[in-house]
């Protein structure tokens, strides 16, 4: 279950007609009150709602879109105003933060996004419509309304079919030129049922397109042109928007701060957990990055077997996973040419398989049969080092790939939102893709925890990883833990107490890693634990003058084990070794002046122009773009200011 689910579980959204009719402060059937114009809270959610039997053609596209969760409701069930009234389909997983507010459409939060969470929003939404098309639910983008943001991910409020109503009419705006401002309950309707294209998603776009920032403006309307041909690729069109996403991702820094470990926890004798990287892996804060994998590689996995058996697959997973990652990004660094994120995908896919044999062999010559054989669960996180040419240089892509196989987890936390990334492969998942069953159903079956599939149990033939890509666009924490934390929504309760906190530099990354085993230890305590956490930074920090030259006294950066990248790292050593052939190369000075002296003359006078440049340069940003001046500030000084509320409809 995702976090939003677990958290929000009460607030649902209502579809259909007779949804519409409900006024808000009404009670339907007994237990939903309504909120707002189809919003509504169950009261009794403890209750088991009711379940449309069978399972009819408007909620099967909600399950088997159950693995885009992240981005797609669910369905929680119906519910029936009067026994002679049709029923009400409820959806759950909906864009509402926890006081029930709907978060923003994208075009309310439009103009306020950075260039880059623009190109991003798109970027999703034509990740959608491949899935969303197979199942004739893609008219669902076409719906401005339909479509909520929540910080950098697209959420969808509901389904639409091509013939729905509200798609009709959102479609005679669009082909009428109205896009922009129509009202859509004053359009005419189209009488026939309209099959959603790619070139109606582009119009959808234009007023988007239109009201972009100027750095991706006119790549924009290129790719505008694209989805306007008479016959548009798919492939050409994300091809061209997936470059302009990672040249906008590399013009921002990137900090890495990395900090894991397991533990054995109260009631086992043996630790059948692996994780990656732990203490022993980590450099001390004063010795250089001994070994650069730390930098982009995280991987926790919990094995499956009993002693000696889960133990052994869950380290053979994490050795085999580290040696081919290692192998990867050498190939990468000798190749100029980008690597598609289908080509990604496919790679981490193999790794996994490759890893899945080596257990899965292991099984075979120990003569491991059915319920004996060892495996592992798994889930890893690769930042992908690739570099791009941008108009200001290059720089690291941002970005994100997360592969999972089996329940441990992996969780996006800033101070704002806790976001569940991953899917578990058990029971109820399998259930609900399938179109068997609701998730409240299945939740409810003796086996819903029981896995499907592991690392190593079977053949690598039959191993369908789940490979996901995410660019790093915002500050946050990156956390993978096995099901001893992740079990009983322990993170979903605990997340906001320590996120704030770490991302402020006043608690460290490994110090967030102990707390959270020692809560898993005593609040669930069943299991093994394993925790590994990444700080990813893309904010700016630097020494900002402030007030008449006082530098602030707050420290910009954590006092943790910041990791460099391994090019970056290569670049130093490169740069110093030419510096020392070229030192060693110059004529001795002959100056009157000792060349020590000399430097740090020049040293001085550069740093008096970089302050007094510093300086001007503030004041004139503080006179001619306060409200910038204001939001560094209240960055470099959250403790000073209160935190801006998250952007919410007006509703709110």
């Amino acid at each position: 279950m995702s976090s939003s689910e677990s958290l929000n579980h009460t607030y649902l959204w209502a579809t259909g007609s007779s949804a519409k009719t409900i006024a808000p402060g009404d009670l339907v059937a007994g237990r939903y009150l309504a909120i707002a114009p189809q919003l509504w809270r169950d009261t009794q959610p403890n209750r088991p709602p009711q379940v449309p039997k069978p399972l009819t053609g408007d909620v099967i596209p909600y399950l088997r879109l159950y693995p885009h969760s992240l981005h797609v409701p669910g369905v929680y069930g119906i519910c029936q105003s009067t026994p002679e009234s049709t029923p009400i389909l409820l959806l759950n997983n909906i864009p509402v933060n926890t006081k029930g507010k709907l978060y923003p459409t994208i075009l309310e939060a439009w103009s306020q996004a950075t260039p880059l969470r623009q190109v991003y929003w798109i970027w999703q939404l034509l990740e959608l419509w491949t899935p969303l098309s197979e199942l004739g639910v893609a008219a669902s983008l076409l719906v401005a309304d339909n479509l909520r943001v929540e910080g950098w991910r697209v959420r969808l409020q509901e389904l639409y079919t091509e013939g729905d109503e509200t798609v009709q009419r959102s479609l005679a705006a669009l082909t009428s030129g109205k896009a922009e401002n129509t009202s859509v309950g004053s359009t005419t309707l189209i009488q026939a049922p309209v099959k959603a294209t790619l070139a109606e998603l582009g119009v959808s776009w234009t007023s988007w397109f239109r009201s972009a920032k100027t750095a991706v403006a006119s790549r924009l309307e290129e790719i505008f042109q694209q989805l306007q041909a008479e016959k548009p690729s798919l492939e050409a069109i994300a091809t061209a928007l997936n470059q302009l996403l990672l040249e906008q991702a590399a013009q921002q820094p990137l900090r890495i701060t990395v900090a894991g470990a397991t533990d054995i926890g109260p009631q086992h004798k043996h630790n059948e957990d692996s994780c990656f990287p732990t203490a022993t892996d980590l450099p001390s804060p004063d010795s250089p990055l001994s070994d650069p994998l730390v930098a982009h590689l995280t991987v926790v996995c919990d094995g499956i077997g009993g002693h000696d058996g889960g133990e052994v697959a869950s380290q053979l997973a994490v050795q085999s996973i580290k040696l081919q990652i290692r192998g990867m990004l050498a190939e990468l660094a000798e190749d100029p040419e980008l690597m598609t994120p289908e080509l990604v995908k496919d790679q981490l896919a193999a790794i996994i398989r490759v890893a899945n044999n080596l257990i899965a062999a292991r099984n075979d010559e120990q003569e491991r049969e059915s319920r004996r054989r060892m495996g592992t669960t798994l889930v890893m996180a690769l930042q992908l080092p690739q570099i791009v040419n941008t108009p200001t240089g290059s720089g690291n892509a941002h970005e994100l790939y997360i592969a999972n196989v089996g329940d441990s987890r992996a969780y996006w936390l800033t101070p704002r939102y806790c976001q569940q990334l991953t899917i578990d492969d058990d029971v109820v998942t399998r259930e609900v893709r399938m179109g068997r069953s609701l998730l409240s159903e299945a939740l409810l079956r003796e086996d819903a925890g029981a896995l499907t599939q592991a690392v190593g149990t079977k053949d690598a033939e039959l191993l369908r990883p789940t490979v996901q890509r995410f660019i790093l666009e915002e500050d946050g924490l990156l956390l993978l833990c096995s099901d001893g934390l992740s079990d009983n929504d322990r993170v979903e309760e605990i997340w906001a107490s320590f996120t704030p906190d770490v991302l402020r530099g006043k608690l460290t990354v490994e110090a967030a890693v102990q707390s959270l085993i020692d809560l898993a230890n005593q609040h669930n305590g069943h299991d093994n634990t394993s925790v590994v956490l990444s700080e990813y930074g893309v904010s700016p920090q630097y020494p900002v003058v402030l007030n008449f030259g006082e530098l602030p006294t707050g420290k910009l950066e954590p006092e943790t084990k910041t990791l460099e990248t391994e090019f970056a790292q290569v670049a130093q050593s490169q740069e110093a070794e030419e510096a020392a052939a070229r030192a060693a190369q110059e004529p001795r000075d002959r100056t009157l002046i000792p060349r020590r002296l000399n430097t740090r003359l020049a040293l001085m006078l550069v740093a008096m122009a970089v302050f007094l440049s510093a300086v001007a340069g503030v004041v004139a940003w503080r006179t001619l773009d306060s409200q910038g001046y204001e939001q560094l500030r209240n960055r470099l000084f959250p403790a000073e200011v209160e935190e801006s509320p998250e952007i919410l409809s007006p509703e709110s």
